[in-house]
C-alpha cells in the first residue's frame, strides 16, 4: 500500500442542544412556574496518537469528521444529554495545523496522547434559568451554540533516533538490512527504496536505537528532481545522520563529488537539517581489496578535509556494521 504522509481533513464538533420553555402542571400545585431544562453540549472532536500506524493511508477516502450534536432540554429541569466525543486515531509523530490560519496547533509524539481540534457547542438555557422575582413565568430560551469546525492539515514526521541519507545505490537499504530486522528492497538499480523505511537496532537489553532509511537524493533535489527531498521531512526528529557513501561507484563518479553534491542540497533544503550531526559511512568495502581499502578511506577523508567521525563497512557482508552500532548508541546514550 502507498506510503501517505500528509493529509487534510474537515472536523466539525457537535451542536449544543437547545433550552427548553416548560412550566409544572401538576395536581394540587397551582403556582408551578418554569421548569425548562437546558440543551446538552455537543461533542469535541479530539486527534488521539496510536504508535503502530505507519502512515495517514486512513484519510484517503474518509476526510471528514463530525461530533454528535447535544440533546434539547426538557421539562422538570431536565438538562439535555451531551452529544459524545469523537476520537480519532493518527499515527505518533503527527503534526496538526489549521489550513486557513496556518496555525500549528499541535504534535503528537507520544503514544495514547490526545489533542482537542474542535470544541462542542454550548447548551441553550432553558426558562428556568431566566426566572426572577419581576419575571415568574419566563417564556424566552436560548438555541444551542454552533460546534467549531476546522480544516486540517495532517503532516507525519516519522520518529527516528538515526536517519540514513546518500546517493541513489549507496547501499542504505542494504545497511538497515544488516544492522536491524526491517528488510527494505534491495536491488542493482537505482530508487530501490521509494518510501521511508524504520528499522529497530537491538544490541542488548534496554540498548536500541530506531533508523530511518529515506530515498537516495540526486543533484537538483531540492529543486524537485528525484525521490528523496519529499521525504528529508522525516529527518528533522532524528538525531544523528549517517551519510552512506558509495566508495565505488559504478558509473564512474567521484565518491567527495557525491558528498559536496548531497551537502549543497541538505543545505538549500533546510538549514537545520544541514546543521545536524551528520558522520560518512563509506560503504561497499568489500569491492575493494583487503589490503587496500583503509588507505581507500583514508584518500577520501582527508579530499574532503573530514574532521568528524568516519566509519568504513560493507553493508552485504556485515563487516564493519557491528562495531557503527555500538558507535552510534554510545553517542545517542551521551545525549540522554
Amino acid at each position: 500500500m502507498k506510503f501517505i504522509d500528509e493529509a487534510d481533513i474537515h472536523v466539525q464538533a457537535g451542536k449544543g442542544g437547545d433550552g427548553c420553555v416548560s412550566f409544572r402542571r401538576e395536581k394540587y400545585v397551582p403556582r408551578g412556574g418554569p421548569d425548562g431544562g437546558s440543551g446538552g453540549w455537543g461533542g469535541s472532536i479530539y486527534l488521539v496518537a496510536r504508535e503502530g500506524m505507519g502512515s495517514l493511508v486512513n484519510f484517503r477516502v474518509r476526510r471528514r469528521f463530525k461530533a454528535r450534536s447535544g440533546r434539547g432540554g426538557a421539562g422538570r429541569n431536565m438538562t439535555g444529554a451531551s452529544g459524545s466525543d469523537l476520537y480519532v486515531e493518527v499515527p505518533k509523530g503527527t503534526v496538526i495545523a489549521d489550513r486557513d490560519t496556518e496555525e500549528i496547533l499541535g504534535d503528537l509524539t507520544q503514544d495514547g496522547e490526545q489533542l482537542m481540534v474542535v470544541r462542542g457547542g454550548r447548551g441553550g438555557s432553558g426558562n428556568s434559568h431566566f426566572k426572577s422575582s419581576i419575571n415568574r413565568a419566563p417564556r424566552q430560551s436560548t438555541q444551542g451554540e454552533l460546534g467549531e469546525s476546522r480544516h486540517l492539515d495532517l503532516e507525519l514526521k516519522i520518529l527516528a533516533d538515526v536517519g540514513l541519507l546518500g546517493m541513489p545505490n549507496a547501499g542504505k537499504s542494504t545497511l538497515i538490512r544488516a544492522i536491524s530486522s526491517a528488510r527494505p528492497k534491495v536491488a542493482g538499480y537505482p530508487f530501490t527504496t521509494r518510501y521511508p523505511v524504520l528499522g529497530v537496532v537491538q544490541l542488548g537489553v534496554d540498548r536500541n536505537f530506531v533508523v530511518a532509511d529515506i530515498p537516495g537524493l540526486i543533484r537538483g533535489a531540492a529543486d524537485g528532481s528525484g525521490l528523496g527531498i519529499e521525504f528529508l521531512k522525516h529527518l528533522q526528529r532524528t538525531r544523528l545522520l549517517l551519510h552512506v557513501v558509495d566508495v565505488f561507484p559504478q558509473d564512474g563518479t567521484d565518491p567527495t563529488e557525491d558528498v559536496c553534491v548531497l551537502e549543497a542540497e541538505l543545505g538549500r533544503y533546510s538549514d537545520e537539517i544541514a546543521r545536524k550531526p551528520r558522520w560518512l559511512v563509506f560503504n561497499k568495502l568489500d569491492l575493494i581489496p583487503q589490503n587496500e581499502r583503509q588507505h581507500r578511506v583514508d584518500v577520501l577523508v582527508e579530499k574532503l578535509e573530514w574532521t568528524r567521525p568516519v566509519y568504513g563497512i560493507s553493508g552485504l557482508s556485515g563487516a564493519g556494521t557491528r562495531e557503527l552500532s555500538l558507535a552510534v548508541m554510545r553517542y545517542l546514550e551521551s545525549l540522554d
